[in-house]
């Protein structure tokens, strides 16, 4: 479970790295097309998005009395159901300025790395009492870390159809 994972974890952020390294400075921060948020903005979006995970983990928790994976076929069917549009909640809207490239590189890297670690040293069967998604019940530890990387898949699609519209010939 644990190699799954954690494989699951460096393929998303290698997908996500290699979109947002095509960006460039300029681009980062240039409107798609009104009402978007600009490639800078969904990157922070998704670092917000995938941020606190470490003190979910060492909250409240108990032993799961159910599949440890139970939601994430939903979450799936869910977010990487690109027809949908969804609304973010306000805590994870990124603020409206220019983004650093170096400086979403960076904090890339880092969450990947938290993101490795995390699942390494902790029971991911475990069930999460800190916190919900909205119309779900608890997650475990495997979930929480699944919906992180199944929501930043959703949004580096994002990323690419937004580099496609900079990018037209």
């Amino acid at each position: 479970m644990k190699t799954t994972l954690q494989t699951n974890i460096v393929e998303t952020f290698k997908n996500l790295s290699e979109i947002h390294s095509k960006f460039s400075e300029t681009d980062l921060n240039k409107v798609p097309y009104e009402g978007s948020w600009t490639a800078g903005q969904t990157t922070q979006h998704i670092l917000k998005a995938s941020s606190g995970y470490a003190a979910l983990f060492l909250g409240k928790t108990e032993k799961t009395n159910r599949e440890p994976d139970l939601y994430i076929k939903d979450l799936k069917a869910l977010f990487l159901n690109y027809d949908i549009k969804m609304e973010s909640p306000d805590f994870l809207l990124p603020e409206i300025i220019d983004y650093d490239k170096k400086e979403q590189t960076l904090a890339l890297l880092n969450r990947e790395a938290d993101l490795l670690t995390l699942s390494a040293i902790h029971d991911l069967t475990l069930t999460c009492l800190d916190s919900k998604l909205p119309g779900y019940e608890y997650f475990t530890i495997l979930e929480w870390i699944s919906f992180a990387l199944i929501h930043t898949q959703r949004h580096t699609h994002q990323l690419n159809e937004i580099y496609k519209i900079l990018n037209k010939a």
